[in-house]
């Protein structure tokens, strides 16, 4: 058998791969230690227990429905997550 057959395969690892902390509009609503009132960012999150660490960036994703008035910092955000909380009147800031 040749020696390309004989030596196990390898995977490959992506170095540039970014890893986001992703949190869902849905999460974000129903949750009850979180004050709608006040500017939602990763270190309110990881007080309501919605994300563990703070270590990585922020993404916001559109699943649910937001019948609040929110404002929002986070690294990124999907488009319906943009789409909705500024239908509902609420307002998102991108961190750089």
């Amino acid at each position: 058998m040749p020696l390309h057959r004989r030596l196990p395969k390898r995977g490959f690892k992506n170095i540039f791969k970014k890893t986001f902390n992703i949190v869902n509009l849905g999460d974000i609503v129903s949750c009850k230690k979180l004050k709608l009132d006040d500017v939602i960012n990763s270190e309110a999150l990881v007080e309501a227990g919605l994300i563990r660490e703070n270590d990585l960036p922020l993404k916001i994703l559109g699943q649910g429905t937001v019948d609040a008035i929110l404002t929002i910092e986070a690294h990124k955000f999907s488009a319906s997550a943009i789409k909705k909380v500024t239908d509902a009147g609420g307002k998102i800031s991108t961190i750089e």
